[in-house]
């Protein structure tokens, strides 16, 4: 692994939850195409384990961060400033979502700001930091990709805490977007449905649906959110894909299921 703190690399990008899932494979996807890639997320190990699957060629740094934490997001960025002098691409990645199965009566508002800390404080927190460096940066400009979710179109039962943060995610999108025009910083959002993780794994022996039935679910590979979240980030800035929804084809969100 090379810290790449000899001079910067050509295009750069900040993976957040980077140490499993989707934040790996984007990571791993990006390295893969030649980008220098800082890795953050909450633990350490998985972060080492990541780095050593893009390999000893690959530009990236692992940066332990939790995203929540305005200090930690300042390091994890002081650091991509440092090894790489610059930043093309935000995927703000990390995520959480709470206690499964647990009715809106019974969430405990402890869970729910948990939720809320993540997904949408930690998202903005990330994103402002980013926009700080693009804006500075000579040239200007740079690229931030939300990692929404399709349930911020169709929340699944017992979701509240997540499926409300996702909706936050639309808006922060949006936002983003807009006042980054002037600056040439473009914002877009990845929309995913079933993509197969650690996450997912339940839904190989069944999931509650909307009519109150457990049904097993399809999955698709968490590489093919990899290689669209890559084409998002490889467009030229004058152009961005503002929302692209990706998931298993088959899965029970179009129509009644």
């Amino acid at each position: 692994m090379n810290d790449t703190s000899n001079g910067p690399s050509s295009r750069t990008a900040v993976v957040t939850g980077a140490g499993s899932g989707i934040g790996r494979a984007v990571a791993l996807a990006l390295a893969g195409a030649g980008w220098s890639v800082a890795l953050a997320g909450r633990r350490p190990d998985p972060l080492a384990e990541t780095a050593a699957l893009a390999g000893e060629a690959a530009r990236v740094i692992a940066v332990p961060a939790d995203v929540s934490r305005t200090e930690d997001v300042d390091a994890l960025f002081a650091s991509v400033r440092e090894h790489f002098g610059r930043l093309d691409l935000l995927f703000n990645n990390a995520g959480a979502f709470g206690p499964r199965s647990v009715p809106v009566e019974d969430l405990a508002v402890a869970d729910w700001r948990a939720v809320v800390d993540v997904n949408v404080t930690g998202a903005f927190l990330c994103a402002q930091a980013a926009y700080r460096l693009m804006k500075a940066q000579e040239p200007q400009g740079g690229r931030i990709i939300n990692n929404g979710s399709v349930s911020a179109h169709a929340p699944r039962p017992h979701s509240v805490a997540y499926t409300t943060t996702k909706h936050a995610v639309t808006g922060l999108t949006k936002s983003l977007s807009l006042d980054g025009r002037p600056h040439r910083i473009a914002c877009g959002q990845i929309d995913i449905g079933n993509a197969a993780t650690d996450m997912t794994r339940a839904m190989s022996t069944g999931v509650l649906q909307a009519d109150g039935e457990v049904a097993v679910e399809p999955v698709m590979a968490v590489e093919d959110v990899a290689r669209t979240v890559l084409l998002m980030a490889e467009l030229p800035l004058e152009a961005n894909m503002q929302f692209a929804t990706v998931l298993a084809t088959a899965m029970p969100y179009v129509g009644r299921g």
